[in-house]
């Protein structure tokens, strides 16, 4: 049995979370949910099987969706980070090396498809290699 690709998908928003993991799930990823960034951090700290996370940027709690991404690309460089939002576009530099936006409301055929392109690369950065994303 071929593995499945692990996708983190981080929303506040139930209903918009409910569509996006069974947008990813239809497309044949394994799929976990956390509902803010406090709990994607959980998830991340308890799993070393993910291999992307799809997050809102604006979400409630101590973290938003970019301080997410961050963390995770310090964290957890390999991680391929997809981020969204209706509200805007991340601007310069605010968005982490390697990782891409896509604006809401989103197709799904084209988050499908970053995410196949994401995840048909090597990680984003070689955790071995520190000095490639520092």
């Amino acid at each position: 049995m071929e593995e499945r690709a692990v996708i983190l998908v981080v929303e506040d928003e139930v209903l918009i979370r409910m569509a996006a993991v069974q947008m990813l799930e239809d497309a044949g990823f394994a799929v976990l949910e956390a509902g803010n960034a406090d709990d994607a951090i959980s998830v991340l700290e308890n799993r070393t099987d993910v291999h992307a996370v799809f997050t809102d940027i604006h979400m409630p709690g101590t973290w938003d969706g970019m301080r997410l991404a961050r963390t995770i690309r310090d964290r957890w460089p390999p991680i391929h980070l997809i981020v969204t939002s209706g509200l805007g576009h991340p601007i310069n530099d605010e968005l982490p090396p390697g990782g891409r936006f896509i604006g809401k409301p989103y197709n799904p055929a084209h988050v499908i498809a970053i995410v196949r392109e994401l995840l048909s690369q090597a990680p984003p950065f070689d955790p071995h290699k520190k000095e490639e994303w520092a």
